[in-house]
């Protein structure tokens, strides 16, 4: 037992060298800044990016950036999809200069193929920043949607009619 366990071991420490040996070569050959990008980076990218929503589920890129051209240089624009290829109705345009975001956002509101755009600053997303969003009342449960500053209603453990859990008759359940 203890000899299969030192070759499973010695395995296991071959791969690792093999995986890092892969990862080395994969992380210098590699060419997209993008994916190797540190925080500043990104947050430089972003400081230079515009959220565009409401965008035509039949709009082009080459369309958006020819909206958005006459705010400054487009260097790149994304039309997000889901995971069949669909577009979700939104994008990213990112510019060359930082000097033509607030021209962009004057382009709030504006119209392309018939709909109107929601134009706004790109945020940087922080990782692992989950907004909250609080739990909401089941209204099976019984209690009424809670107001502000007002305590929770006090309920009797066994209401009429109420019989506790364990002193409850089996029922015949066919489904």
């Amino acid at each position: 037992m203890k000899k299969r366990l030192k070759e499973i071991e010695e395995e296991a420490g071959a791969l690792r060298e093999m995986q890092a040996k892969v990862e080395k070569e994969m992380g210098s050959s590699q060419e997209d800044p993008s994916a190797s990008a540190t925080q500043a980076e990104k947050e430089e990218v972003d400081s230079r990016s515009i959220y565009v929503g409401n965008v035509d589920y039949a709009c082009t890129p080459e369309e958006v950036q020819q909206h958005f051209q006459s705010c400054g240089t487009v260097n790149r624009v994304t039309i997000l999809t889901d995971k069949f290829g669909q577009p979700k109705g939104f994008a990213y345009v990112e510019f060359v200069e930082q000097e033509a975001i607030p021209n962009a956002l004057l382009l709030n509101e504006s119209e392309l193929h018939g709909r109107l755009l929601k134009v706004s600053a790109k945020r940087t997303n922080v990782p692992g920043m989950k907004q909250y969003r609080g739990r909401r009342p089941n209204p099976y449960f019984g209690y009424p949607p809670r107001r502000a500053y007002m305590p929770p209603p006090f309920y009797p453990p066994y209401s009429y009619g109420r019989v506790p859990r364990m002193r409850r008759p089996m029922r015949y359940r066919p489904y």
